[in-house]
């Protein structure tokens, strides 16, 4: 039998699978986390479950339904879990009415359940527009960890430990936020390969160099990211 492929080796395929969702990712409520924090999400999800893959078996099924089954738990978790009770309710009318009660209000004991277990959480997890809370939002003081500075000290070390033409491709990717496409076509990457963009492999290969160097990094303590 041959030797299971590590997540490395595959990563090409897993972002590929991952970014067919894009689409298909419509839960706009919560505007604090977009698609591409659920990519990010959804790698580390396969990364934990990557023992669990039979390799003698093909890769994109069981890629499917791994992405598949995680992304109804966020979307449960995040929203259906909180959801008001009247969204599944067969007695739910349009505009927040209701055929029983005219109204979806507490007066139905579904309902005043809900408000009473579920309604804080929900609102906690749908954000509301500013307007109006300033006042609230201006005196919180924010005690968040600095992305920005953590962001730094990664690149900081990547540059150290990368090759020349790794950190290139890196600082293209990450730190300028350039397509893969354009970063192929600025390294002079070519393929021979029918619906592949330009460079397919090679910066496949490249990002899991990458990939691999930054979590060893992160594993020896190298770089102070909190």
């Amino acid at each position: 039998m041959s030797k299971k492929p590590s997540f490395e080796e595959k990563i090409g395929e897993i972002d590929q699978e991952i970014a067919k969702r894009r689409n298909k990712w419509n839960l706009n409520a919560l505007s604090w986390i977009d698609f591409d924090d659920i990519s990010q999400i959804l790698r580390i999800h396969i990364y934990k479950k990557w023992h669990l893959y039979d390799h003698s078996k093909p890769l994109p099924p069981w890629l499917n339904r791994t992405i598949s089954n995680q992304l109804k738990n966020l979307i449960r978790n995040n929203y259906s879990s909180f959801a008001r009770p009247c969204l599944r309710c067969a007695a739910s009318e349009p505009d927040n009415l209701c055929k029983i009660y005219v109204q979806q209000c507490s007066d139905c004991p579904i309902y005043k359940n809900w408000e009473k277990n579920k309604k804080d959480a929900y609102n906690i997890k749908i954000p509301v527009p500013l307007e109006g809370h300033v006042q609230e939002i201006s005196s919180q003081k924010l005690d968040t960890h600095n992305i920005e500075a953590s962001i730094k000290k990664v690149n900081k070390k990547m540059e150290e430990v990368l090759k020349p033409i790794e950190w290139k491709v890196y600082r293209m990717l990450y730190i300028e936020n350039r397509s893969e496409t354009e970063v192929a076509t600025e390294m002079g990457y070519k393929t021979s390969e029918k619906n592949r963009s330009p460079g397919y492999k090679q910066i496949t290969n490249i990002k899991r160099s990458i990939i691999i160097k930054v979590k060893r990094s992160i594993q020896k303590d190298e770089i102070d990211i909190f």
